[in-house]
Protein backbone atom coordinates (compact mmCIF):
# COMPACT_ATOMS: atom_id res chain seq x y z
CA UNK A 1 0.00 0.00 0.00
CA UNK A 2 1.48 3.64 -1.09
CA UNK A 3 2.67 5.58 1.89
CA UNK A 4 0.21 8.72 2.62
CA UNK A 5 2.15 12.12 2.20
CA UNK A 6 1.39 12.57 5.69
CA UNK A 7 3.77 9.93 6.72
CA UNK A 8 6.46 11.37 4.02
CA UNK A 9 6.48 14.57 5.90
CA UNK A 10 7.45 12.85 8.71
CA UNK A 11 10.37 11.06 7.41
CA UNK A 12 11.65 14.07 6.00
CA UNK A 13 11.65 16.50 9.36
CA UNK A 14 13.43 13.21 10.48
CA UNK A 15 15.99 13.54 8.33
CA UNK A 16 16.33 16.95 8.90
CA UNK A 17 16.57 16.41 12.64
CA UNK A 18 19.41 14.52 12.43
CA UNK A 19 22.50 16.24 10.15
CA UNK A 20 25.37 13.94 9.43
CA UNK A 21 28.85 14.96 9.84
CA UNK A 22 30.69 11.80 8.40
CA UNK A 23 33.76 12.62 10.26
CA UNK A 24 35.51 8.94 10.95
CA UNK A 25 37.94 10.39 13.19
CA UNK A 26 35.45 10.83 16.36
CA UNK A 27 36.41 11.21 19.79
CA UNK A 28 33.84 8.99 20.02
CA UNK A 29 35.22 5.63 18.79
CA UNK A 30 33.34 2.23 19.48
CA UNK A 31 34.59 -0.32 21.22
CA UNK A 32 31.98 -2.84 19.99
CA UNK A 33 30.09 -3.78 16.58
CA UNK A 34 27.10 -4.56 19.00
CA UNK A 35 24.08 -2.11 19.62
CA UNK A 36 22.74 -3.25 23.08
CA UNK A 37 19.42 -2.35 23.35
CA UNK A 38 16.90 -2.64 26.10
CA UNK A 39 13.03 -2.28 25.57
CA UNK A 40 10.95 -1.38 28.83
CA UNK A 41 8.17 -3.55 28.77
CA UNK A 42 6.08 -6.36 26.86
CA UNK A 43 2.59 -5.28 28.05
CA UNK A 44 -0.05 -5.68 25.72
CA UNK A 45 -1.37 -2.58 22.88
CA UNK A 46 2.59 -1.11 24.21
CA UNK A 47 4.46 -0.69 20.58
CA UNK A 48 8.00 -1.93 21.77
CA UNK A 49 7.83 -5.61 20.91
CA UNK A 50 5.91 -5.67 17.77
CA UNK A 51 6.93 -2.53 16.40
CA UNK A 52 10.54 -1.00 17.78
CA UNK A 53 12.08 -4.24 18.10
CA UNK A 54 12.15 -5.69 14.22
CA UNK A 55 12.20 -1.98 13.03
CA UNK A 56 15.47 -1.18 14.82
CA UNK A 57 16.86 -5.26 14.30
CA UNK A 58 16.33 -4.55 10.70
CA UNK A 59 17.88 -1.47 10.84
CA UNK A 60 21.10 -2.08 12.84
CA UNK A 61 21.57 -5.52 11.03
CA UNK A 62 21.17 -4.40 7.38
CA UNK A 63 24.31 -2.06 8.37
CA UNK A 64 26.04 -4.59 9.27
CA UNK A 65 26.27 -4.45 12.94
CA UNK A 66 24.81 -7.00 15.63
CA UNK A 67 21.57 -6.21 17.92
CA UNK A 68 21.11 -7.12 21.03
CA UNK A 69 17.90 -6.07 22.15
CA UNK A 70 16.94 -6.98 25.35
CA UNK A 71 13.39 -6.34 27.29
CA UNK A 72 12.94 -5.48 31.38
CA UNK A 73 9.36 -6.70 31.40
CA UNK A 74 8.57 -3.73 33.57
CA UNK A 75 11.21 -4.54 35.97
CA UNK A 76 13.68 -2.50 37.04
CA UNK A 77 15.89 -4.76 38.88
CA UNK A 78 15.92 -6.69 35.75
CA UNK A 79 16.74 -3.66 33.67
CA UNK A 80 19.67 -3.53 35.82
CA UNK A 81 20.99 -6.76 35.14
CA UNK A 82 20.53 -6.86 31.36
CA UNK A 83 22.74 -3.80 31.03
CA UNK A 84 25.25 -5.48 33.32
CA UNK A 85 25.13 -8.18 31.26
CA UNK A 86 25.82 -6.52 27.89
CA UNK A 87 28.21 -4.33 29.45
CA UNK A 88 30.33 -7.19 30.48
CA UNK A 89 29.94 -8.78 26.86
CA UNK A 90 30.67 -5.28 25.23
CA UNK A 91 28.42 -3.01 23.53
CA UNK A 92 29.40 -0.42 21.04
CA UNK A 93 26.62 1.85 21.95
CA UNK A 94 23.90 1.53 24.26
CA UNK A 95 20.44 2.57 23.31
CA UNK A 96 17.68 2.28 26.06
CA UNK A 97 13.94 3.06 26.83
CA UNK A 98 14.04 4.26 30.13
CA UNK A 99 12.33 2.10 32.91
CA UNK A 100 11.31 4.32 36.10
CA UNK A 101 14.63 5.97 36.11
CA UNK A 102 16.75 3.03 35.61
CA UNK A 103 17.97 3.85 32.63
CA UNK A 104 20.49 7.43 34.42
CA UNK A 105 22.18 4.13 36.21
CA UNK A 106 23.13 2.22 33.25
CA UNK A 107 24.00 5.40 31.60
CA UNK A 108 26.60 6.38 33.82
CA UNK A 109 28.16 2.54 33.91
CA UNK A 110 28.36 2.74 30.14
CA UNK A 111 30.00 6.12 30.16
CA UNK A 112 32.19 5.12 32.64
CA UNK A 113 33.40 2.27 29.75
CA UNK A 114 33.44 4.80 26.81
CA UNK A 115 30.60 3.29 25.71
CA UNK A 116 27.81 6.30 24.35
CA UNK A 117 24.01 5.91 25.79
CA UNK A 118 20.96 7.15 23.78
CA UNK A 119 17.90 7.42 25.26
CA UNK A 120 15.31 5.95 23.13
CA UNK A 121 11.80 8.02 22.62
CA UNK A 122 12.14 8.73 26.89
CA UNK A 123 14.88 11.23 28.58
CA UNK A 124 17.25 9.85 30.67
CA UNK A 125 20.06 12.20 32.66
CA UNK A 126 23.35 11.54 31.63
CA UNK A 127 22.64 10.10 28.05
CA UNK A 128 24.63 11.55 25.37
CA UNK A 129 21.56 11.73 22.76
CA UNK A 130 18.01 11.60 22.91
CA UNK A 131 15.82 10.72 20.39
CA UNK A 132 12.13 11.03 20.32
CA UNK A 133 9.05 13.17 19.22
CA UNK A 134 9.01 16.96 20.04
CA UNK A 135 7.27 16.19 23.66
CA UNK A 136 6.17 19.53 24.16
CA UNK A 137 4.57 19.82 20.74
CA UNK A 138 2.48 16.70 21.66
CA UNK A 139 1.39 18.18 24.85
CA UNK A 140 0.48 21.16 22.84
CA UNK A 141 -1.84 18.96 20.46
CA UNK A 142 -4.03 17.57 23.29
CA UNK A 143 -4.54 20.52 25.48
CA UNK A 144 -5.66 21.99 21.79
CA UNK A 145 -7.76 18.84 21.17
CA UNK A 146 -9.45 19.52 24.40
CA UNK A 147 -10.03 23.66 23.35
CA UNK A 148 -11.28 21.95 19.99
CA UNK A 149 -13.80 19.55 22.05
CA UNK A 150 -15.37 22.05 23.68
CA UNK A 151 -15.56 24.73 21.03
CA UNK A 152 -17.37 21.91 19.11
CA UNK A 153 -19.57 21.53 22.26
CA UNK A 154 -20.21 25.41 22.22
CA UNK A 155 -18.84 25.05 25.89
CA UNK A 156 -16.50 28.60 27.07
CA UNK A 157 -12.83 26.93 28.50
CA UNK A 158 -13.05 29.39 30.91
CA UNK A 159 -15.94 28.10 32.73
CA UNK A 160 -16.07 23.96 31.56
CA UNK A 161 -15.60 21.31 33.81
CA UNK A 162 -11.95 19.93 33.08
CA UNK A 163 -10.44 16.73 34.52
CA UNK A 164 -6.82 17.27 33.87
CA UNK A 165 -4.89 13.59 33.94
CA UNK A 166 -0.96 13.17 32.86
CA UNK A 167 1.38 10.72 32.85
CA UNK A 168 3.17 8.65 35.08
CA UNK A 169 5.89 11.75 37.15
CA UNK A 170 8.53 9.09 36.84
CA UNK A 171 8.96 9.41 32.90
CA UNK A 172 10.81 12.38 32.01
CA UNK A 173 8.33 12.89 29.00
CA UNK A 174 4.98 13.36 31.12
CA UNK A 175 5.95 16.73 32.33
CA UNK A 176 6.92 17.92 28.67
CA UNK A 177 3.47 16.56 27.86
CA UNK A 178 1.65 18.23 30.66
CA UNK A 179 3.55 21.27 30.08
CA UNK A 180 2.55 21.44 26.52
CA UNK A 181 -0.71 20.64 27.28
CA UNK A 182 -1.33 23.26 30.09
CA UNK A 183 0.74 25.95 27.83
CA UNK A 184 -2.39 25.99 25.67
CA UNK A 185 -5.13 25.24 28.18
CA UNK A 186 -3.94 27.86 30.46
CA UNK A 187 -3.52 30.79 27.04
CA UNK A 188 -6.96 30.26 26.83
CA UNK A 189 -8.02 30.81 30.70
CA UNK A 190 -9.39 27.20 31.06
CA UNK A 191 -8.83 25.84 34.81
CA UNK A 192 -8.54 21.72 36.27
CA UNK A 193 -11.97 21.25 38.25
CA UNK A 194 -10.35 17.89 39.36
CA UNK A 195 -6.74 16.50 38.85
CA UNK A 196 -5.97 13.43 38.66
CA UNK A 197 -2.60 11.26 39.93
CA UNK A 198 0.03 10.65 37.22
CA UNK A 199 -0.09 7.03 35.95
CA UNK A 200 0.51 5.44 32.47
CA UNK A 201 -1.02 1.83 33.97
CA UNK A 202 -4.51 2.49 32.53
CA UNK A 203 -6.85 0.59 35.03
CA UNK A 204 -5.36 3.05 37.43
CA UNK A 205 -6.19 6.21 35.08
CA UNK A 206 -9.97 4.44 35.11
CA UNK A 207 -10.23 4.17 39.17
CA UNK A 208 -9.00 7.81 39.84
CA UNK A 209 -11.54 8.88 37.38
CA UNK A 210 -14.33 7.22 38.38
CA UNK A 211 -13.00 9.07 41.86
CA UNK A 212 -12.99 12.41 40.22
CA UNK A 213 -16.50 11.90 38.43
CA UNK A 214 -18.03 10.81 41.52
CA UNK A 215 -16.54 14.06 43.47
CA UNK A 216 -17.70 16.29 40.77
CA UNK A 217 -20.91 14.46 40.43
CA UNK A 218 -20.55 13.93 36.82
CA UNK A 219 -20.56 17.19 36.31
CA UNK A 220 -17.46 16.74 33.48
CA UNK A 221 -17.16 18.89 30.19
CA UNK A 222 -14.10 17.12 28.75
CA UNK A 223 -10.63 15.14 30.27
CA UNK A 224 -7.33 15.73 29.23
CA UNK A 225 -5.71 12.40 28.22
CA UNK A 226 -1.86 11.71 28.03
CA UNK A 227 -2.14 9.01 26.50
CA UNK A 228 -4.70 6.06 24.71
CA UNK A 229 -4.81 3.58 26.94
CA UNK A 230 -5.81 5.98 29.70
CA UNK A 231 -8.32 7.40 27.75
CA UNK A 232 -9.85 4.52 26.98
CA UNK A 233 -10.28 3.32 30.56
CA UNK A 234 -11.62 7.18 31.43
CA UNK A 235 -13.79 7.15 28.03
CA UNK A 236 -14.98 3.57 29.84
CA UNK A 237 -16.47 5.27 32.61
CA UNK A 238 -17.94 8.14 30.48
CA UNK A 239 -19.78 5.62 28.69
CA UNK A 240 -20.79 3.42 31.67
CA UNK A 241 -22.49 6.67 33.00
CA UNK A 242 -24.16 7.58 29.34
CA UNK A 243 -21.81 10.89 29.14
CA UNK A 244 -19.70 11.80 26.36
CA UNK A 245 -17.28 14.75 26.34
CA UNK A 246 -14.02 15.70 24.35
CA UNK A 247 -11.30 13.63 25.30
CA UNK A 248 -7.73 14.03 24.14
CA UNK A 249 -4.84 11.33 24.07
CA UNK A 250 -1.49 9.55 22.01
CA UNK A 251 0.02 6.90 20.46
CA UNK A 252 -2.86 6.39 17.81
CA UNK A 253 -3.07 2.67 19.37
CA UNK A 254 -6.27 0.26 17.57
CA UNK A 255 -7.98 1.56 20.67
CA UNK A 256 -7.47 5.05 20.44
CA UNK A 257 -8.43 5.54 16.42
CA UNK A 258 -11.28 3.43 16.93
CA UNK A 259 -12.75 5.84 20.22
CA UNK A 260 -11.79 8.45 17.36
CA UNK A 261 -13.84 7.11 14.56
CA UNK A 262 -16.63 6.72 17.28
CA UNK A 263 -16.57 10.11 18.74
CA UNK A 264 -15.61 9.00 21.89
CA UNK A 265 -12.16 10.30 22.06
CA UNK A 266 -11.91 13.54 20.25
CA UNK A 267 -8.12 13.04 18.81
CA UNK A 268 -5.25 11.36 19.45
CA UNK A 269 -1.69 12.31 18.13
CA UNK A 270 -0.30 10.13 15.54
CA UNK A 271 4.16 9.26 16.25
CA UNK A 272 5.04 7.18 13.53
CA UNK A 273 7.34 4.36 15.98
CA UNK A 274 9.72 3.98 12.32
CA UNK A 275 10.10 7.30 11.66
CA UNK A 276 11.36 7.02 15.80
CA UNK A 277 13.46 3.99 14.44
CA UNK A 278 14.94 5.14 11.53
CA UNK A 279 16.06 8.09 13.55
CA UNK A 280 17.82 6.02 16.57
CA UNK A 281 19.15 3.51 14.40
CA UNK A 282 20.64 5.91 12.24
CA UNK A 283 22.42 7.71 14.85
CA UNK A 284 23.44 4.33 16.63
CA UNK A 285 25.21 3.29 13.63
CA UNK A 286 26.87 6.20 13.31
CA UNK A 287 28.20 5.93 16.65
CA UNK A 288 29.41 2.46 15.96
CA UNK A 289 31.36 3.63 13.00
CA UNK A 290 33.28 6.17 15.19
CA UNK A 291 31.49 8.86 13.48
CA UNK A 292 30.40 12.16 15.23
CA UNK A 293 26.66 12.91 14.76
CA UNK A 294 25.48 16.85 14.61
CA UNK A 295 22.03 17.04 15.88
CA UNK A 296 20.14 20.54 15.72
CA UNK A 297 18.41 20.79 18.79
CA UNK A 298 18.64 20.22 22.59
CA UNK A 299 17.00 19.35 25.85
CA UNK A 300 17.37 22.05 28.28
CA UNK A 301 19.95 20.57 30.30
CA UNK A 302 22.27 20.33 26.92
CA UNK A 303 21.32 17.21 25.45
CA UNK A 304 21.71 16.68 21.46
CA UNK A 305 17.66 16.23 20.57
CA UNK A 306 16.57 14.74 17.88
CA UNK A 307 13.07 15.90 17.93
CA UNK A 308 10.78 14.45 15.77
CA UNK A 309 7.23 15.83 14.23
CA UNK A 310 4.14 14.40 15.76
CA UNK A 311 0.46 14.44 13.72
CA UNK A 312 -3.05 15.20 15.22
CA UNK A 313 -5.48 12.82 14.19
CA UNK A 314 -8.83 13.12 13.97
CA UNK A 315 -11.31 11.14 12.72
CA UNK A 316 -11.00 12.03 8.88
CA UNK A 317 -7.47 10.77 8.85
CA UNK A 318 -7.72 8.06 10.53
CA UNK A 319 -6.83 6.18 7.24
CA UNK A 320 -3.20 7.84 6.86
CA UNK A 321 -2.23 6.02 9.50
CA UNK A 322 -4.07 2.90 8.37
CA UNK A 323 -2.04 3.87 4.66
CA UNK A 324 0.95 4.71 6.35
CA UNK A 325 1.31 0.99 7.65
CA UNK A 326 1.01 1.94 11.40
CA UNK A 327 -2.76 0.61 11.63
CA UNK A 328 -4.63 -2.32 9.73
CA UNK A 329 -8.16 -1.79 8.73
CA UNK A 330 -8.85 -5.11 10.01
CA UNK A 331 -8.10 -4.22 13.57
CA UNK A 332 -9.75 -1.40 13.28
CA UNK A 333 -12.84 -1.97 11.62
CA UNK A 334 -14.83 -4.92 14.14
CA UNK A 335 -18.47 -4.57 13.58
CA UNK A 336 -19.08 -1.95 16.08
CA UNK A 337 -16.65 0.18 14.43
CA UNK A 338 -17.59 -0.89 10.69
CA UNK A 339 -20.06 2.20 9.97
CA UNK A 340 -17.56 4.61 11.19
CA UNK A 341 -14.71 3.00 8.91
CA UNK A 342 -16.82 3.42 6.01
CA UNK A 343 -18.10 6.60 6.76
CA UNK A 344 -14.01 8.03 7.01
CA UNK A 345 -12.76 6.15 4.01
CA UNK A 346 -10.87 3.58 6.24
CA UNK A 347 -10.42 0.10 4.36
Amino acid sequence: MKKSSLFAVVAVSASAALLLSGCSNSSTTAKSTRACIILPDADSGTRWEPGDRPALESALTAAGFEADIQNAQNDTSKFATIADQQLTKGCGVMLLVDLQGAGAAVATKAKAQGVPVIAYDRPITGADYYVSFDNTKVGEMEGQTVLDGLAAAGKDPKTASIVYSSGDPADGNAKMFLDGALSVLDAAGAKAAFTMAGTWDGPTAGTEFEQAYTKLGGNIDAVLAPNDNNAANIIAILSKNGKTVPVSGQDASVAGLQNVLLGLQTATVYKPFKTEATAASDLAIQLLKGETPTVDKTLADGTPFVALTPILVKAANVKDVVAAGDAKASDLCTTAVAAACATNGVQ
